[in-house]
């Protein structure tokens, strides 16, 4: 054959013979042209035998493996039988599973070119053969493949069925967000527009226009002027609260670290925020300008009022005066608070959350504030300044720890003047080193009123008929009561003294005797009735009312204290008011600092007239108001430094004691108590000092007393007398 038979072309091998390939890579034809042709044959040869082999050994293994299974099964028959005929339950014999067909060992195929090629062995046994690391010993078992039936294939999605699912879901929330829709446009609506309409609104206070306190000439003693408050709104506050206390801590003198407190408080104790607190109040309107420039949305500067005192110091101890927030705080703008201060305002209005600025056109609504009312007092100011001043001069020049002096209007009642010392600045009432300052002396120290009280005995005597105007007493120097000896001042031995003398003289021993004559119960009554026990009503906050000892109560040196003013206590205001009865013929008139009560709008409110009463007869008060002034005019009286030219003055000088917790304490109070002119009394004019280091009524307060009814007579235009001085005569 030649080579392109096609014969030739179909080999068995299904391979020309050029292009076999040899183990080493060669063809078949370069092979046989080589000198190793023939031992590849041979190699190949014995290849083929040992597969053939391997066949057959692997053939018999398995016919080997199928007798052994074979008897088992038909053990397993045998044992089945046993058992059901022991228990005699008889089941259907199972049949013998059939034997798995073998295929036939395949015998090897002849090559056409007349040589045998060695087919490879082809293995059997289960899908997942077990891996080359299992124990050894295991027989491989060969057989026709198990084929297990494939999972049911996924269901394909129905897309329809997926369009109403996805429907269904978008209704779903679609009704899910209407409802909640209607709940907040409907149900909820009104309740989150008030919550909005709150963090938008602002509501500011308008502080109503404090009312004026006036001197009886209409001229203001204290009133209020325009001005800021600053306050803030923490929640609206830009930068860090310790920087904007520190940038405001000069504007408003105030500590730092108090307005940090009060920026960076966004909450009360209950958890409610808070939307508005003040800072400062009555700040002058550059400093509000000056902070308003600072831009800062949480800073507030309101319209205020500032209270101005323009006497500073002037009457200050009964003026009094007024806190932060506006209200009354001592003295009279205490007592009257409710009628100066007036009713508050309010403005609410919304405002922007960024600037802080109102918004235009929104929620606004305004509370117009009520201002307060006038009051008009009594005092004069130009006499108070004069007072106050020689007040001042009279504790300076004799180390006194503190003092007070007035001047009431006899008949009326009315206050003209009332001076206290130390006292204080009332424009600014916090710089102050002792709080003792803001005390009125007058109305609120109680003392040992010494021989100022004696006034109460003589007048009692003469009223009744203990003894005449022009009588006289037979006086040893001391007498004895419970043991305790009281001895005159004035040193005269046993002697005969008269009225006149004995008041002249302040004779301790006259009047212990005139004492006993009225009684204690009598005394008691006329001391009650003199006003002495309970507070005068003046109107000043905290008045005093001293202490009076009932009989039943006095102990055994009483009837000698008590007549010339000891074991008891009163204020100076008390005892003005007393020498105020005799001065006014026999009739006690309630002291007041209240001339008139104005509103607001102008209308005068009518004031009722002071609480009067009687106390002794005309005839006893004028007779007194004559003796009185025995003290100043006779030569051995104990006021004669009182002397004032061309006016008359009538008074009784005093020497008492200063109680403090529970005992006496060093030094006297001196005062001195009385009226001008004698003869037709106008003006009861009282002073009295605290001297630790001791003195008398006459000495300490004499030339006090004199200089004080100087000016008042001349500045009210009374008349100097036209008659010398009358003439005592001291001795009976």
């Amino acid at each position: 054959m030649t080579e392109s038979d096609p014969r030739r072309r179909r080999d068995p091998s299904s391979m020309s013979r050029a292009r076999r390939y040899t183990p080493r890579g060669r063809t078949v034809r370069e092979a046989a042209e080589g000198a190793e042709d023939n031992r590849a044959r041979e190699n190949g040869a014995r290849d083929r035998e040992a597969a053939r082999r391997e066949r057959n050994r692997t053939a018999q293994q398995d016919e080997a493996d199928d007798l052994a299974a074979r008897r088992r099964r038909e053990a397993a028959a045998r044992s089945r039988e046993r058992r059901q005929r022991e228990t005699g339950v008889i089941t259907e014999p199972r049949k013998p599973e059939p034997e798995p067909k073998r295929a036939p060992a395949r015998s090897e195929p002849l090559r056409r070119t007349g040589t045998v090629r060695p087919t490879p062995t082809r293995r059997t046994g289960p899908i997942n053969p077990p891996r080359r690391g299992g124990p050894r010993g295991t027989v491989r078992t060969t057989g026709p493949i198990e084929v297990r039936p494939l999972a049911s294939l996924p269901r394909i999605g129905n897309p329809r069925r997926r369009l109403r699912m996805a429907a269904a879901f978008v209704m779903i929330l679609l009704l899910i967000s209407g409802a909640r829709l209607v709940q907040l446009q409907v149900t909820d609506s009104a309740a989150y527009a008030a919550e909005a309409l709150n963090q938008r609104l602002t509501t500011e206070p308008l502080p109503a226009e404090r009312g004026a306190i006036l001197d009886r000439n209409g001229n203001r003693l204290a009133y209020s002027v325009e001005a800021n408050y600053i306050a803030v709104d923490p929640a609206m506050v830009k930068g860090e609260p310790a920087e904007v206390a520190a940038s405001l801590t000069e504007l408003l003198g105030r500590r730092a670290s108090d307005l940090e407190a009060i920026i960076a408080a966004k909450e009360t104790a209950q958890g409610e925020p808070i939307r508005f607190a003040y800072l400062q109040r009555g700040v002058d309107l550059a400093i509000g300008d000056k902070i308003r420039e600072m831009e800062n949305p949480g800073l507030i500067i309101g319209e205020d009022e500032r209270r101005v005192v323009p006497g500073h110091d002037l009457a200050a101890n009964v003026i009094g005066f007024t806190g932060g927030e506006g209200d009354g705080l001592g003295g009279l703008e205490a007592a009257y608070d409710d009628w100066l201060s007036g009713e508050d305002g309010e403005v609410s209005y919304e405002r922007s959350q960024q600037s802080g600025l109102p918004i235009p056109g929104a929620f606004y609504r305004e509370e117009e504030a009520v201002p307060g009312n006038d009051l008009q007092l009594t005092l004069d100011d130009k006499l108070q300044f004069q007072v106050q001043n020689i007040l001042e001069e009279t504790v300076k020049e004799h180390d006194a720890e503190f003092g007070s002096a007035l001047v009431m209007e006899v008949g009326s009642g009315e206050m003209l003047a009332m001076a206290s010392t130390p006292t204080y600045d009332a424009a600014n009432p916090f710089k102050v080193d002792d709080p003792e300052v803001y005390r009125d002396y007058a109305t609120q120290a109680t003392v040992d009123p010494g021989s100022i009280h004696k006034a109460i005995v003589f007048a009692a005597a003469l009223e009744e008929g203990c003894i005449e105007p022009d009588g006289t007493m037979a006086l040893e120097q001391t007498i004895t009561k419970g043991g305790q000896v009281y001895r005159d001042g004035y040193e005269h031995g046993d002697a005969v003294l008269s009225l006149a003398g004995i008041i002249a003289q302040s004779s301790n021993v006259g009047t212990i005797e005139l004492a006993d004559c009225i009684g204690p119960e009598k005394l008691y009554e006329y001391q009650l009735a003199f006003g002495l026990g309970q507070p005068t009503g003046v109107g000043i906050e905290g008045e005093a009312s001293g202490i009076l000892q009932e009989p039943q109560n006095w102990s055994g040196t009483s009837p000698g204290s008590v007549p010339i003013g000891h074991e008891g206590t009163a204020t100076i205001m008390q005892m003005a008011a007393l020498y105020g009865a005799i001065a006014n013929d026999g009739v006690y008139v309630q002291p007041t600092l209240i001339d008139q009560k104005v509103e607001a709008d102008g209308t005068v409110v009518e004031q009722p007239e002071p609480a009067t009463h009687r106390v002794v007869s005309q005839q006893t008060a004028e007779d007194l108001q004559y003796l009185l002034q025995a003290p100043i005019a006779a030569e051995t009286g104990t006021g004669r430094n009182a002397q004032l030219e061309n006016y008359h003055l009538a008074g009784k000088t005093g020497t008492g004691g200063l109680v403090v917790d529970g005992e006496y304490a060093p030094g006297n109070v001196t005062s001195f108590v009385g009226f001008a002119p004698a003869e037709d009394p106008q003006y009861v004019v009282a002073v009295s000092v605290y001297v630790p280091g001791g003195g008398g009524g006459g000495s300490t307060t004499g030339e006090a007393f004199k200089e004080i009814n100087e000016f008042a007579l001349g500045y009210f235009g009374v008349r100097p007398a036209t008659e010398p001085a009358p003439e005592f005569d001291v001795w009976g």
